[in-house]
């Protein structure tokens, strides 16, 4: 047998005319990433001469017919299975399911090798250039809290979420808790639901959204698919609705709160709380995460299957974060009226788990430097009393421009938490040309990996105030390296942006997630000949 091995990139390069003679087997070995499984499961195809051979998402063989080559044999392929099907359309074979999960997605655009200067094949995958053609979908959003009302990161994702499914052309509703929300955002409707506060964090609104209106309104808008945050009330009510309209469900999980729980309530609840989010996620078809990090904690804690935990990109809209917004009158109120003081700022919800009181023994030891907490929450009262007599200003919550404004006026961004999920501010920090030092925790990693550490930002070790005043002295005293560091971090930033990572989570993780749930249908369809059998031997058992 011939044998031929290729990657994906050249995957489209002439065969050898070695095997072009007929008769000749074909055995191709494809380096695709792990996630392709998903979308190619193990399969059998016929070819042109009806033999068969096993597929999987790595490698297959078939025979090659005189005078031809990898492209135009697979464009002939027909699988058997839920999986794909190649056909030949002369200047662009498309690939097309036989299942209505993928109508809307999945293109792999496969184009002649008649000259050599043609495109390399285009996978759906996490590090290869997608190119999709899907039409609009309905989508139903659940998300608790409100991503219009309540302080977080991640209500950043979810407009910016929200703006780009629209711009798509997708429809959305979005269900969230009843407090501030528009009638509508970027044209998706909004419902509120009657909501109440969190027993041990009253500032966080929860809700089941089960009542007849919400589910009369979600099952009127006839969604393809629901996607809810989690953890969280509303997840259950959800997965209820989802579960009674037959559609698939995916689960984001934003708020890591098991590391929570020993903050503000008994530690014995930790477990409890594990087996929650399990029950949750494994109700759902796909679990999206925004850091690798928080990915492997769910797979550690067995919260679902391993291939249905994906990443939510992360992202930051690099025009509203600019250093070109640094502002003079802004750094003087952040610096309590001296603005030619070194100038450390934190940016994000005043929370006890965000280890705040971490600044303070920081700040005892760099007794030049003024530091603004710009934002709001629970922890806000404490944090002034700690800070009563030292040289730190609190804003409050601050919006639009004025936020912009404040993250480029600093001159280091501290981040001392230990449980981000990701950590959208840094992200806008180092957009906003800001240079960070953030704890080496949680999703911080993602944003600042180890080869990137004092070059786009720095880490320091959890809880080490040395490790961490090194490294801001080190950018406050050198303006140049602070500078070089601050122009890197911008770079890097440039790089990520919303609407892509949006275009993956609606023509990838969506589709993935819909063959997931037509699978789990498939396999329950299978077992229920079994079932109506054993129900009629045991009917007649019972007659005689």
């Amino acid at each position: 047998m011939n044998i031929l091995n290729c990657t994906v990139p050249s995957l489209l390069n002439p065969i050898p005319n070695s095997l072009h003679s007929a008769g000749s087997s074909l055995s191709v070995g494809l380096n695709l990433p792990p996630s392709l499984g998903i979308l190619l499961p193990s399969t059998t195809f016929a070819t042109p001469t009806s033999t068969t051979t096993d597929f999987s998402p790595s490698s297959f063989s078939f025979p090659l017919s005189s005078s031809t080559s990898l492209v135009s044999s697979l464009s002939n392929i027909r699988f058997h299975s839920p999986c794909v099907s190649f056909k030949d359309d002369s200047r662009l074979r498309s690939c097309r399911t036989n299942q209505r999960a993928f109508r809307a997605g999945y293109n792999m655009a496969i184009r002649d090798e008649v000259s050599q200067e043609k495109q390399p094949l285009r996978y759906i995958v996490d590090d290869v250039q997608c190119q999709v053609v899907s039409k609009p979908r309905r989508i139903a959003l659940f998300v608790e809290p409100s991503p219009f009302a309540y302080v977080s990161g991640y209500k950043n994702r979810f407009q910016n979420f929200i703006k780009h499914l629209r711009e798509m052309g997708d429809e959305v509703i979005v269900v969230t808790t009843h407090e501030g929300i528009p009638k509508e955002f970027h044209g998706a409707k909004c419902i509120g639901s009657l909501s109440f506060p969190c027993p041990w964090y009253t500032k966080v609104p929860l809700s089941l959204a089960l009542s007849p209106r919400i589910i009369l309104e979600v099952a009127r808008f006839k969604p393809n698919i629901i996607h809810a945050s989690s953890p969280g009330v509303m997840a259950f009510g959800a997965i209820a609705i989802a579960k009674v309209l037959c559609v698939p469900i995916v689960l984001s999980y934003h708020t890591h709160v098991p590391i929570y729980i020993p903050r503000y309530t008994f530690s014995w609840l930790v477990k409890p709380m594990w087996l929650i989010i399990k029950f949750l996620h494994t109700a759902a078809d796909l679990t999206l995460v925004p850091s690798s990090a928080i990915g492997q904690d769910l797979e550690i804690a067995r919260v679902t299957a391993a291939n249905k935990i994906r990443l939510w990109n992360r992202g930051v809209d690099s025009e509203s974060f600019h250093p070109r917004f640094r502002n003079h009158e802004m750094r003087a109120r952040l610096c309590d009226g001296e603005p030619e003081k070194p100038l450390i700022i934190h940016v994000g919800r005043l929370g006890v788990e965000k280890s705040l009181d971490f600044l303070k023994r920081v700040m005892d030891r760099l007794p030049e430097a003024r530091i603004a907490f710009i934002g709001d929450g629970p922890y806000r009262s404490e944090l002034e009393k700690m800070f009563d007599g030292m040289s730190a200003i609190f804003t409050g919550m601050l919006q639009g421009e004025e936020l912009s404004q404040a993250y480029a006026s600093g001159d280091v961004f501290v981040m001392p938490s230990e449980s981000e999920t990701l950590g959208l501010v840094v992200l806008e920090a180092m957009s906003s040309g800001v240079p960070v030092v953030a704890a080496r925790a949680g999703g911080i990693v993602d944003i600042i990996p180890e080869e990137q550490d004092g070059t786009t930002s720095f880490l320091f070790n959890p809880g080490d105030v040395d490790d961490c005043v090194a490294k801001i002295e080190r950018l406050l005293s050198d303006k140049e390296f602070r500078e070089n560091i601050a122009a890197n971090a911008r770079k890097e930033m440039e790089k990520h942006d919303w609407r892509a990572a949006t275009r993956k989570i609606r023509n990838e993780q969506y589709n993935a997630a819909i063959w997931f749930w037509l699978r789990k249908r498939a396999q329950l369809l299978r077992r229920l000949p079994r079932f109506v059998k054993a129900l009629l031997r045991s009917l007649g058992t019972a007659v005689k």
